[in-house]
């Protein structure tokens, strides 16, 4: 949080500021819905609910069964603390420090994009597509990784595959790796700094991304929560959206397996047919779109066409032997990371 919208916001008056104490569960609850209604804030009703039950440290059945115990002086404190930033708009998930996605408990951090739900299109279209090779000892590659969450989503669902996690920021790798640790995937998969799969060699049989595809001129209008929480590296996409799947069409020929090798991208509203194109004049095709639950165009996926380059080939002992090259580079970076607490609980890369 902003270290000005912070003081702004402790500021105002406010009905839970005003609270006497001691408080009540009960009557904590009804200041805190009265503060985030007043601060326009959509479910205040449910985000005031999570919110004390984080700031007690209990469970949301204990504020059934006894909503007139008192709070305490700390879960007070930590309470108003909490109101504070999401009446400031930051994200209920960024306040938790952790998000559901895919029915997977992820960790968030301040390095990575705040996981949303139109992204799970993007699982759901792979799993779709894939659906005969559930068992298959898939090599699954995610460029750009950020907290992890398609990577570990797509490692749940093909419980024989493999996967390595690319991402330009050495904090966004360690929280990937904090991520797929706790998740027991941690043995079918590393995480690595690079930009685009620089560091890679071999192919894939599956290649997932959800670059930054916003354009420039745009970032100022997107929404709060989103331009005030979200890393600007995760969101622009240069002038016209675009730059990070130019750098990935050309990245895919010489990452993704040429023989049924597939790849999905989540794109923006409106840029199907402009991305089509890049991909389409990289030799990838035939290509399709799926929508989000919105009905608009969310993900586009495909293949190698017929006049794809199908003559370059790798293994998978070819990507492990870039793996290890980058191994020692990723200690260092983890370590150098001393603001990110993820970055203390990175586990070395597996020699697996």
């Amino acid at each position: 949080m902003r270290l000005g919208q912070e003081v702004q916001a402790l500021s105002r008056r406010t009905a839970l500021n005003d609270l006497a104490e001691p408080a009540t569960r009960l009557q904590a609850l009804a200041a805190l819905r009265e503060d985030l209604a007043a601060a326009g804030v959509e479910n205040f009703s449910l985000d005031a609910r999570l919110i004390l039950c984080e700031a007690g440290s209990f469970a949301a059945e204990d504020l059934i069964r006894a909503p007139e115990r008192n709070l305490d002086a700390a879960s007070l404190q930590r309470l108003r603390a909490m109101a504070s930033r999401r009446t400031a708009k930051e994200p209920l998930s960024r306040i938790l420090g952790r998000r559901e996605f895919w029915g997977l408990p992820l960790t968030l951090s301040a390095a990575a994009l705040d996981p949303r739900p139109e992204t799970e299109t993007l699982v759901e279209a792979a799993t779709s597509a894939l659906c005969d090779l559930r068992r298959a000892p898939l090599r699954i590659l995610a460029l750009g990784s950020g907290s992890g969450a398609i990577l570990c989503a797509l490692l749940s669902e093909f419980p024989e595959a493999h996967g390595v996690a690319v991402d330009v920021s050495p904090a966004a790798a360690a929280l990937t790796r904090v991520n797929l640790e706790s998740l027991g995937l941690s043995g079918r998969s590393t995480a690595i700094v690079g930009n685009w799969g620089d560091p890679l060699g071999g192919r894939y049989d599956v290649v997932v991304s959800n670059p930054p595809y916003v354009r420039s001129a745009d970032m100022a209008a997107l929404p709060r929560e989103v331009r005030d929480y979200d890393p600007r590296l995760a969101l622009d996409g240069g002038a016209d959206g675009l730059d990070a799947y130019r750098l990935l069409a050309v990245a895919l020929i010489r990452l993704l397996e040429p023989h049924g090798g597939r790849f999905f991208f989540e794109i923006g509203s409106g840029q199907a047919d402009d991305v089509a194109r890049i991909l389409a004049g990289a030799g990838f095709g035939p290509l399709a779109c799926a929508p989000d639950l919105a009905g608009r165009t969310r993900v586009i996926y495909g293949y190698f066409g017929a006049n794809g380059p199908r003559d370059q080939e790798g293994s998978w002992r070819e990507a492990k032997k870039g793996l290890v090259l980058t191994k020692n580079r990723l200690r260092r970076v983890v370590r150098a990371t001393v603001a990110e607490p993820e970055a203390h609980a990175t586990p070395a890369p597996p020699n697996a």
